[in-house]
């Protein structure tokens, strides 16, 4: 087959391709994320691919009853949806050093009892590889490892080994000889991941696929290399703190809002299997400006501890800043306090920290957010067993959200005394002996509530 050589541009922040150069991706209006590209392009006519695949209805087709592995965390079969699916392709990303390659190691041990798993690296050598897994204690005799960069010998490793598993680490240093461009360039990630596809989905192996992050927090490569894969799962949490969470983004097989809470220890990752008693341990007591906020990831409600801090401003503009927290879901309430229930933040810095590296999403943590901004302002103490939650309305109003009886029952099983809940919460809340149910229309009447 006759080829010859075709230059593009594409970015390599969204992946999309130009035939020009740009300072500015006229797609995503990143700078100087456009790239020269060499491909290499068939001026033959189309050639014979094998037998076509046939045509079967939906209705007659017969599902594996072992189309799922367990990987031996629960954590991690919580977030992929029930555990490995067999001919699914995931993505794991994360900031370096965060744990991605341990978590990986480690499940090996579990699924090397029953499975042949093969490990692809690229950037370690047998000899590190064996370090660590002594390091974690991961002894088995079903782990195969193969130190390579050139995809073709792993895909022909893989057709003649037939593994049941695949780890690839990492997709950034794999390279395909047909293209003509570096690793870890767009066209190259794109095209690696593309070919472990296929083969991946022939064989129906599951494979797991280690992706670097850029400075922004985000899988480099393309954008198209998400839409490749089955499940794309990312590591969160700071480097410095022993606490991770991995959280499922995209998920063919299953929900995507579970999230797994692990502990870094010496001997690699351990499971938290109650995060609600990791976030709140260690909180002071008897202090103004923190409220404990309940949320709801998937099927779990996790209690975290939300900061509030107020001080006058030393400059003409006061400071706003969030950690765990949207930044503009921070204004918007900054703007009700003020309006709607007369407290005033115009000249006071605000900061807003949600303790344990936890992100608080949902509109149920609007009001314990509200209740520390204010207690911070009013240097008053909110009891150490009391929990709120609520969404607040640009009216001031304190409106039901889901899951209630669900969040009371965590409160109950934490050691907690009063829950402050929207009003109209209150009848779908089972009552419960030892804790005060008191349900709240506006937010000024749930921080009289709490005095």
């Amino acid at each position: 087959m006759a080829n010859k050589s075709k230059t593009v541009y594409a970015c390599s922040a969204c992946g999309a391709e130009f035939t020009k150069w740009y300072g500015r991706c006229p797609n995503c209006d990143e700078w100087n994320t456009v790239e020269e590209q060499i491909q290499a392009v068939s001026i033959s006519g189309p050639s014979h691919r094998g037998p076509r695949a046939s045509v079967q209805s939906i209705a007659h087709i017969q599902p594996n009853d072992k189309q799922r592995y367990g990987t031996g965390l629960k954590e991690l079969d919580r977030v992929l949806g029930g555990g490995i699916v067999r001919g699914g392709l995931m993505l794991i990303g994360g900031d370096p050093g965060i744990g991605k390659s341990t978590l990986l190691l480690q499940i090996c041990a579990h699924l090397g009892v029953d499975h042949k798993i093969l490990y692809v690296s690229g950037e370690e050598s047998e000899g590190q590889l064996k370090l660590r897994a002594d390091r974690l204690g991961v002894v088995c005799d079903n782990l195969f490892v193969l130190c390579e960069n050139d995809l073709d010998t792993v895909l022909s490793a893989m057709q003649e080994e037939r593994p049941d598993v695949v780890i690839v680490d990492s997709i950034q240093t794999m390279n395909l000889s047909e293209v003509a461009s570096a690793s870890g360039s767009v066209t190259q990630v794109r095209e690696c991941t593309s070919a472990i596809m296929r083969l991946a989905k022939r064989m129906d192996i599951p494979v797991f696929i280690v992706g670097h992050v850029n400075k922004d927090g985000v899988i480099a490569g393309p954008k198209v290399m998400e839409h490749i894969v089955d499940c794309v799962l990312y590591f969160e949490g700071d480097r410095h703190s022993s606490y991770r969470l991995l959280r499922c983004v995209k998920n063919r097989y299953g929900s995507t809002n579970e999230i797994g809470v692990f502990e870094m220890g010496d001997m690699g990752l351990v499971e938290v299997e109650n995060p609600s008693l990791m976030l709140l341990s260690g909180r002071p007591l008897n202090v103004s400006g923190a409220c404990v906020a309940c949320t709801i990831e998937g099927t779990r409600p996790m209690l975290a501890e939300v900061q509030g801090l107020v001080s006058p401003t030393g400059f003409g503009n006061p400071r706003r800043m969030s950690t765990g927290f949207d930044y503009n879901r921070l204004s918007l309430l900054l703007a009700v306090l003020e309006k709607r229930a007369g407290y005033f933040f115009s000249n006071l810095d605000t900061y807003v920290n949600v303790v344990g590296g936890l992100r608080l999403e949902e509109p149920a943590v609007d009001l314990p957010v509200a209740l520390a901004l204010i207690s911070g302002l009013k240097d008053t103490v909110i009891s150490s067993k009391t929990m709120a939650f609520g969404e607040v309305g640009l009216t001031g109003e304190v409106r039901s959200v889901s899951n209630a009886d669900l969040r009371v029952g965590e409160a109950v099983r934490m050691g907690f005394e009063r829950v402050i809940l929207p009003y109209h919460n209150l009848s779908s809340v089972t009552p419960r002996e030892g804790i005060e149910l008191i349900g709240v229309r506006t937010v000024r009447e749930a921080f009289e509530a709490i005095l």
